[in-house]
């Protein structure tokens, strides 16, 4: 053996600082007989002595000082790398920037980043809020790692990974005769002045499915392009609409009311990244969240309380 290991260091300098093989042992939380056979196997494998034995208490070779020496600037270096990795550890001067639709931003992107700062207490966190038309030159240009969308994006320069599918709902203001049903079917809502999003845009494609389905043709008697603006119009009493169940996701939402949909509809929550690109830790997390926080929101059972 003509080379220390990093184990080796470790232990010559803990019989250094302790004086003897049990000392150090205490020191490593190891048996005493491996130290000593550590010793010996490091002394004959370098064909030198370090320790020279004066009453059972261990001492550096006289020889052996200028190595010494050099084994406590080793130490201090492992020390100034153990510092910085637990300072990776927490997100330390690391900056994860990311975006989300709207429609996911406002209530799980929040839970999302609780379970980031519990993780990462020192980590900055920027989250944008994006249109699906914002998205590509986002990634591309690398403004952030990921988006989480409730579309996927059609284009070979980004790859679209499903992480959650969850249920179309129907919203009506509290009071409303709708609310006096436990579900709610789309030729029910259509009876009323409907709100929705323009069926061109993907997400208002997505919400319009099941009427299409049935062969029907809402006629929307106002739009909004994001689903806070739909839930903020019902919740004003200016009509109904269906929304996806996670821009609802909160347990009280005062002026509104949630109701199952009676025909299934589903909505699917989708990862987007730069093709070929590798995410960081930090951005891998985020993704695993937003999959943990979308799947608790879609086994919630958040429907407001129907007449009895």
């Amino acid at each position: 053996m003509k080379e220390l290991t990093l184990r080796q260091v470790e232990v010559v300098r803990a019989v250094m600082i302790a004086g003897t093989i049990q000392g150090a042992a205490n020191l490593l939380n190891v048996s005493a007989p491996g130290i000593s056979r550590l010793i010996k196997h490091t002394e004959d494998g370098l064909g030198i002595r370090l320790f020279e034995r004066r009453a059972g208490v261990f001492v550096p070779a006289q020889e052996a000082h200028s190595i010494f020496a050099m084994l406590e600037q080793v130490h201090r270096r492992m020390d100034n790398l153990n510092a910085a990795v637990g300072a990776l550890q927490k997100g330390h001067d690391f900056t994860l920037s990311f975006a989300s639709a709207p429609s996911i931003a406002q209530f799980i992107a929040a839970r999302v980043i609780t379970g980031l700062r519990q993780r990462f207490p020192d980590l900055d966190i920027d989250l944008d809020i994006l249109k699906i038309e914002e998205t590509l030159d986002y990634l591309l240009l690398e403004e952030g790692e990921v988006v989480i969308m409730s579309s996927p994006l059609d284009n070979p320069a980004v790859e679209s990974i499903p992480i959650c599918e969850g249920r179309i709902v129907a919203i009506m203001p509290e009071g409303h005769e709708l609310a006096e049903k436990s579900a709610v079917s789309i030729r029910d809502l259509i009876r009323y002045p409907f709100i929705g999003v323009d069926p061109d845009d993907p997400y208002g494609r997505t919400l319009a499915r099941p009427f299409l389905d049935a062969g029907l043709s809402p006629r929307h008697a106002m739009r909004g392009r994001f689903a806070q603006t739909i839930v903020s119009l019902v919740r004003h009493g200016l009509g109904v609409a269906v929304i996806d169940e996670f821009s609802v996701a909160e347990v009280y939402m005062p002026g509104l009311v949630r109701r199952p949909l009676v025909e299934p509809a589903v909505i699917t929550a989708w990862s987007v990244q730069k093709r070929g690109r590798q995410l960081s830790s930090f951005a891998e997390q985020t993704v695993h969240l937003f999959r943990r926080e979308l799947a608790k929101a879609r086994a919630r059972e958040t429907w407001d309380r129907a007449p009895d």
